[in-house]
């Protein structure tokens, strides 16, 4: 588990073309444009800090990715506001906010 404060560098890619609008786990609507993560284990709520190029604070809303060695799904949003959005996968650094 990733305590408060820690600093990791996590491979991360985006989701949303066509799950706008959809159910995530944590019972919330996906928005595409919304500063939301996916996490396999961290609790829904949690808040990162995340950097590529810029950087955006996300909150985790969801479980995934589901590809193996990614660690972090953004929303296209997030991935487009801190420059991912042209490689579509990268490593970010994240820093765990609460």
């Amino acid at each position: 588990m990733i305590g408060v404060g820690a600093t990791l560098m996590l491979l991360a890619s985006y989701y949303g073309p066509g799950l706008h609008g959809n159910l995530t786990a944590s019972g919330t609507r996906f928005d595409s444009n919304a500063s939301t993560a996916a996490h396999k284990s961290l609790p829904f709520g949690t808040e990162l800090r995340v950097c590529y190029v810029g950087c955006e604070v996300v909150t985790i809303t969801d479980r995934g990715p589901y590809v193996h060695g990614r660690h972090l799904d953004l929303s296209e949003g997030t991935a487009r506001r801190i420059g991912l959005i042209h490689s579509g996968i990268g490593n970010v650094k994240t820093t765990r906010l609460n």
